[in-house]
């Protein structure tokens, strides 16, 4: 009977994340799931992540050791192909798609013979929102020579 709860529970994660198509704390996907109606344990989603993670069937970001891990559905997710932001401040985690960071991964392999993982490379820095908040923008932080999707 065990086995088959541990099974619904990450059933519903997995479509929660499938769902969202974005990156979820366990915090993150506790609350969602409870606003769903879904009662779940904190100790389950992390048991649930890791098999998941482990089939593949999630992708982990593991940021840095003061804030939580990031899961994002796999299927879906393009996070192989680009590089990835991290605020500081916030925490927040943006996908960044930008031809300059591709032209610099290119350069890497030309000429250091060096394959770099876009997936797993993320940039710290502050995101626009904290700049704002904290009015310490200026033109040194916009990326004005390249086209750049965030």
């Amino acid at each position: 009977m065990r086995g088959e709860y541990s099974t619904r529970q990450r059933a519903l994660i997995l479509e929660f994340m499938k769902e969202s198509g974005s990156h979820h704390t366990v915090s993150d996907i506790v609350e969602g799931l409870k606003s769903q109606g879904v009662n779940i344990g904190i100790a389950t989603v992390y048991r649930a992540l890791d098999r998941l993670t482990a089939t593949g069937e999630v992708k982990k970001f593991v940021i840095d050791e003061k804030s939580g891990a990031c899961y994002q559905y796999a299927s879906t997710s393009e996070c192989n192909r680009h590089f990835h932001l991290k605020c500081i401040r916030c925490g927040k985690l943006i996908h960044l798609s930008c031809e300059f960071l591709s032209e610099m991964e290119k350069h890497i392999l030309q000429d250091h013979g060096f394959v770099v993982s876009a997936g797993k490379t993320v940039i710290y820095g502050v995101c626009n929102a904290c700049s704002l908040d904290e009015k310490v923008k200026d033109d040194s932080q916009k990326c004005c020579l390249h086209e750049c999707e965030i």
